[in-house]
């Protein structure tokens, strides 16, 4: 990975982990200040929306994590795995944060019970990309598995040698 790259990354990552850190902010200011007016249940989704922030906190700071690994060379190792499975538990956490935002919003979509089943439809999208994580999760597995194996060949080699 180029350097490039990685900056440019990196720089998505800070201004994402900014913004969702502001919007915690003005949830839990709301929280605190902006009484319920009996048209949404807006606490449930102020905490939904936190928690969702924290979610997204999380997946950020492995792929941080991650990237650092990739400079450095030492991402086909097992400590990659534990940021791996992070990220995978953080999108299944805003899938399950989603559908749930999906059941509080559904009363209210009677008429129109096409935009819950919209709605039903992002979050199962979400958790596809859980599964697609999972599967480059497997892919990683193969991969340090190899590295393993071709770094037992190498030293079967150097005694021959």
């Amino acid at each position: 990975m180029g350097k490039l790259a990685v900056r440019a990354l990196r720089t998505v990552l800070v201004v994402v982990l900014a913004g969702t850190v502001f919007v915690q902010a003005l949830m839990v200011w709301a929280l605190a200040t902006d009484p319920e007016d009996g048209s949404l249940p807006l606490t449930p989704l102020r905490v939904i929306t936190i928690l969702g922030m924290v979610s997204a906190q999380a997946a950020l700071i492995c792929v941080w994590r991650l990237v650092t690994m990739v400079r450095r060379g030492t991402v086909f190792s097992h400590a990659a795995f534990r940021y791996v499975d992070v990220v995978i538990g953080a999108i299944v956490a805003a899938a399950l944060l989603w559908f749930a935002v999906t059941v509080l919003n559904a009363p209210g979509q009677r008429a129109d019970p096409g935009v819950t089943v919209i709605m039903g439809g992002v979050g199962v999208a979400i958790l596809g990309v859980a599964l697609i994580v999972l599967l480059l999760r497997m892919l990683l597995a193969q991969a340090v598995a190899r590295d393993v194996e071709a770094a037992q060949i190498q030293a079967e080699l150097d005694e021959v040698i």
